[in-house]
């Protein structure tokens, strides 16, 4: 009866201690989501043909997701490959909320061996800062790309995009193979960063890249960029339709000589240029001679003109004056021809009748006809 509560309490024991070796060696696993990611649970020899699951949390009857006995469930999948000892359980549409801890366990009579499963989650975009860079076609660029000093002995790589989930699976170049077509890696350990060179760059060129490092554990770390390539030959047209300033284009002339005398491109060019600066100050000059002559001859013209206008305005005066003096004299004929004799002109309106009262008038008003008679009889002698 005694050996065998020792040998109860032994196997409790044991149990005891075989779940906390088997916990000690925690697993990192990390996915993005809408990705899957693979749980690779080891277990020990003799264990090949014992029932293998994944559960979540306290591990509960509840907590179990799927089991090898049924291979797939919901969102989850398990494999055991008994040569290598190693069962793998997937977990595919990653979510926010799947991140967390998990055990895996091997199912034996007592209690069961689980390994600690370490699941991270993070979103599928990169990044919240981008550098922007610039290039034209034919030229090279480089990426500088820091990381951390946990990371110096770990893989780095580039890729195009922004997806960091298949970064790694579409790199352009990584450090295992630091030369490939016109991409160049060169890793700086000292300084803890690595650079990537792109050569004759084309507008294909242009978009987003990521520069990654893998972790061993978690989540692999990335720094992003914005590479555009432009056209140097539109660039440089449109410069060119911008700049006010006239650009002259050196034209090199053909030589039939074929050893070139010393010193003679170099006086060429300066006469060149020479002519080049002299012309165009030449026409500003002439330029502005005509805009002076121009202005100094629409100011004699507007002089004269107004010299033209005095002088018909006098004239204008005067003739109004000796008109006005005309109307008072003849005015004054007229009343005295009035006076002694019956008027004759067209200007008679009246009969024989009233001349005695038409001549009262005459000697204290002078009436609106005879205004009108006198003005024909001024413009008649100015005849």
């Amino acid at each position: 009866m005694r050996w065998w509560r020792h040998q109860s309490l032994l196997f409790t024991l044991c149990s005891i201690l075989s779940c906390v070796r088997s916990a000690a060696g925690l697993i990192h696993v990390s996915g993005y989501e809408g990705r899957e990611v693979k749980v690779s649970c080891p277990y020990g020899e003799g264990y090949e043909s014992y029932e293998k699951y994944l559960c979540k949390n306290d591990c509960g009857s509840d907590d179990v997701l799927i089991t090898t006995t049924e291979a797939k469930k919901n969102r989850y999948s398990i494999h055991d490959d008994k040569q290598k000892r190693v069962f793998a359980a997937t977990i595919s549409d990653l979510r926010h909320t799947d991140a967390g801890k998990y055990w895996c366990g091997v199912t034996r009579t007592g209690k069961d061996i689980y390994t600690e499963v370490m699941l991270e989650v993070g979103q599928d975009s990169c990044c919240d800062h981008s550098t922007k860079v610039q290039r034209y076609e034919e030229s090279s660029v480089s990426f500088s790309c820091p990381y951390e000093s946990e990371y110096q002995n770990s893989l780095k790589y580039i890729c195009r995009g922004n997806q960091p989930s298949v970064c790694l699976q579409h790199a352009l170049i990584s450090s295992d193979n630091k030369q490939k077509g016109q991409f160049t890696l060169t890793d700086d350990m000292a300084s803890r960063k690595f650079t990537v060179t792109i050569t004759s760059l084309s507008q294909n060129n242009s978009g987003s890249y990521l520069c990654g490092v893998h972790g061993n554990t978690g989540l692999d770390a990335f720094s992003a960029f914005e590479l555009e390539v432009k056209d140097f030959q539109q660039t440089s047209t449109v410069m060119s339709t911008i700049n006010v300033v006239p650009t002259f284009t050196m034209v090199e002339p053909v030589r039939s000589q074929a050893t070139p005398i010393p010193g003679k491109e170099i006086k060429d060019a300066a006469l060149f240029y020479s002519v080049g600066f002299i012309v165009p100050a030449v026409l500003l000059i002439l330029t502005s001679a005509l805009v002076t002559v121009y202005k100094y001859k629409c100011y004699k013209v507007r002089g004269a003109g107004g010299n033209m206008n005095r002088n018909k305005t006098k004239t204008a005066e005067t003739e109004e004056v000796i008109g006005v003096a005309d109307i008072y004299q003849n005015q004054d004929v007229a009343y005295s021809k009035q006076r002694t004799s019956k008027p004759q002109s067209a200007c008679q309106h009246h009969d024989d009748a009233g001349e005695a009262e038409q001549d009262s008038v005459y000697q204290n008003v002078t009436t609106a006809d005879d205004i009108y008679c006198n003005q024909i009889f001024i413009k008649a002698n100015r005849r």
